[in-house]
């Protein structure tokens, strides 16, 4: 399997997307990183936050073949943490001695774990995402979405997470954009 590392970003660690990422992860055995358990300063155009944990948190994203960003969708949109995550990536973009690292980013597997109230993710919520990962060279892989209107019953939680990690697993490498 490639090395996979995953991202969630709740304001409910153990929560609905907690519960689904978690479990996951032990399918596929890798590491979650709780967004909200690191000091991400948000977007600065002059860069004066560079002190904080979004740098060392990118070099470990860098270090995998493939990411997964877990979120609740909020309002047709990812939470404020992950949000604050993707505005961080700029930085890779702007900073002169940050570009090498973020041309790493290329060439990357990219999936979605998420969570709603509806029977599929709002298609803003899955565009914005996907323009993103279009943007930065990386490929979309797929998702994995719960409808938790009812809460998060252990047989879709169970089935959910093993039909995703299965498909992670089975994930070639991603061509590298042109």
């Amino acid at each position: 399997m490639l090395s996979t590392l995953a991202l969630l970003a709740s304001s409910r660690r153990h929560g609905h997307t907690g519960q689904l990422i978690d479990r996951i992860a032990r399918e596929l055995a890798v590491e979650v990183i709780d967004l909200a358990a690191l000091r991400l300063s948000a977007y600065d155009y002059e860069h004066r936050n560079r002190a904080d944990d979004f740098e060392p948190l990118m070099m470990r994203v860098l270090a995998h073949q493939q990411l997964i960003l877990a979120t609740p969708v909020y309002w047709y949109a990812v939470t404020p943490a992950m949000k604050v995550f993707l505005d961080r990536i700029c930085d890779l973009l702007e900073i002169p001695e940050l570009l090498p690292a973020g041309r790493r980013l290329r060439g990357k597997n990219a999936y979605i774990v998420c969570t709603s109230v509806c029977a599929a993710p709002a298609p803003q919520f899955m565009g914005s995402l996907c323009e993103t990962f279009s943007y930065l060279g990386m490929h979309f892989n797929g998702v994995a979405h719960v409808n938790c209107g009812d809460g998060l019953a252990p047989a879709l939680l169970e089935s959910t997470a093993g039909a995703f990690a299965t498909h992670v697993r089975q994930a070639a490498p991603a061509p590298l954009p042109d």
